[in-house]
C-alpha cells in the first residue's frame, strides 16, 4: 500500500498545499494511506482531510514518518543539515547550482533518500504535468503593479500578505492605480507560458496596456533597449543555459522608462539570471528591492508568489498533479522514473 504523507509548510506566509480532501479521497479510494500533518497556516482546513478519511499527525512530524511513506510538500525544508531518508515530493530547487539546493542534496546523499522535485515531474516532451504557474504570474504582476502606484505617491510597496481571492487582489491593484494617475505601460517576456499569461491576465484586468513576448521576439539574443521603455517589465522565463540578458547591470543608470521590474520567475542566485541589476530574493515583509533611486528602480522578486492567493494556486496545482499522485505507484507515462533519473544524474559523486 503506498502512503503518501503530506507534511505542514514551515516556511512563514506559506498556506498552500498540494492535495485537496477531494483528492486525498480519490487516493484513499484507490488503495493508499494518507496521512496529512496538522497545520498552523494550511488554507484549507484539517476537516475536510479528517472527513476524507485521511490519518492525522502533528504538525512538523514527517522525520518520524515509517521509511516507506513519501513526503509531500511543496516548499523547502528547514536547513538544519539532517540527513534525509525518505522519498520526498517538493521544488527542491536544487538543479541549478544554488548553494541551498546543493546543501539539500548533500542530505539527501547523506540519508539515502530521494528528491522527486516537482518543477522536473514531466511529460514525455518535456512539459511540466503541474505547475503553479499562472498563479505566479497572476500575484507577481499584481504586486509589480502596487509597486508602481506606490511609487507614483512617493513611496515604496510594503509588507504584504495573503488575499482570499483573486477579485479581491485585482481590486486593490486597480483601486491603487486609480489613485496613483496614469497606468504604465508593461512588457511580458514568456507571455505564451502559463506565468506569462497569468501576469497579461492581471495586466489586462487592471487597465494595464501589455505587451506580450515570446521566444520570437527574443530569439536574436539581443540586447533589448524595448525593455527600459516599458514602465514595467515582468520576467516570465525561468533561467536557463542559453538564456539572454533581458536587463543588464548598466540598466540602472541607463536613459529609461523602465521603474519596476517584476522577476517571477526569480531566480537570482543562478548565473543563468536574465535580470543583472540585483541580486537577492525579496520577502513578504520587504516584497522589492530598490536599486536604484535616481530615477527609481525597484525589482519585486518573492519566490513564493502563489502563496499571495492560496486557495485558487492549491486547487489549480492539485488538480493538475492528482492524476500522477493516483499513478504514483505504476508510472505508466514514466513522470515519475524522468524525475528519479534527474534526480539521480544531479546527485554529489
Amino acid at each position: 500500500m503506498l502512503h503518501l504523507w503530506v507534511r505542514a509548510e514551515q516556511r512563514p506566509n506559506e498556506e498552500r498545499v498540494g492535495l485537496t480532501p477531494e483528492g486525498a479521497g480519490a487516493l484513499i479510494a484507490a488503495g493508499y494511506r494518507v496521512t496529512v500533518e496538522d497545520s498552523r497556516q494550511r488554507m484549507i482546513e484539517l476537516a475536510g482531510y479528517r472527513a476524507a478519511g485521511c490519518e492525522i499527525a502533528p504538525e512538523g512530524s514527517w522525520p518520524d514518518a515509517p521509511a516507506d511513506a513519501v513526503i509531500f510538500g511543496l516548499k523547502e525544508l528547514p536547513e538544519d543539515g539532517t540527513p534525509l531518508g525518505h522519498t520526498h515530493i517538493m521544488f527542491g530547487h536544487a538543479y541549478k547550482g544554488q548553494p541551498a539546493g546543493q546543501r539539500l542534496l548533500a542530505r539527501f546523499k547523506a540519508g539515502g533518500g530521494t528528491l522527486l522535485d516537482l518543477e522536473y515531474l514531466t511529460h514525455a516532451d518535456g512539459r511540466r504535468v503541474a505547475a503553479f504557474g499562472y498563479w505566479a504570474g497572476f500575484a507577481g504582476a499584481a504586486l509589480s503593479a502596487l509597486d508602481w502606484a506606490a511609487q507614483a505617491g512617493g513611496g515604496q510597496l510594503g509588507p504584504v500578505s495573503t488575499y482570499a481571492s483573486a477579485e479581491a487582489l485585482t481590486d486593490d491593484v486597480r483601486r491603487a492605480l486609480d489613485a496613483g494617475g496614469d497606468r504604465p505601460a508593461a512588457l511580458v517576456i514568456g507571455a505564451l507560458g502559463r506565468v506569462g499569461t497569468g501576469a497579461a491576465d492581471l495586466c489586462s484586468a487592471v487597465g494595464i496596456d501589455v505587451t506580450k513576448w515570446d521566444m520570437a521576439e527574443t530569439a536574436h539574443g539581443g540586447p533589448f533597449p524595448e525593455v527600459l521603455e516599458h514602465g514595467i517589465f515582468l520576467n516570465c522565463i525561468l533561467a536557463r543555459p542559453g538564456t539572454p540578458v533581458f536587463v543588464p547591470a548598466d540598466a540602472k543608470t541607463s536613459a529609461r522608462a523602465l521603474r519596476v521590474i517584476g522577476d517571477i520567475a526569480c531566480d537570482p542566485d543562478s548565473e543563468f539570471s536574465p535580470i543583472k541589476v540585483y541580486d537577492r530574493a525579496t520577502d513578504w515583509q520587504a516584497p522589492v528591492l530598490r536599486v536604484q533611486d535616481d530615477p527609481v528602480l525597484d525589482v519585486m522578486a518573492i519566490d513564493n508568489l502563489p502563496s499571495l492567493l492560496p486557495r485558487e494556486s492549491s486547487e489549480d496545482f492539485a488538480g493538475q498533479l492528482l492524476p500522477h499522485l493516483l499513478a504514483l505507484g505504476t508510472d505508466p507515462d514514466g513522470v515519475w522514473a524522468r524525475a528519479r533519473a534527474e534526480f539521480a544524474a544531479q546527485l554529489p559523486g
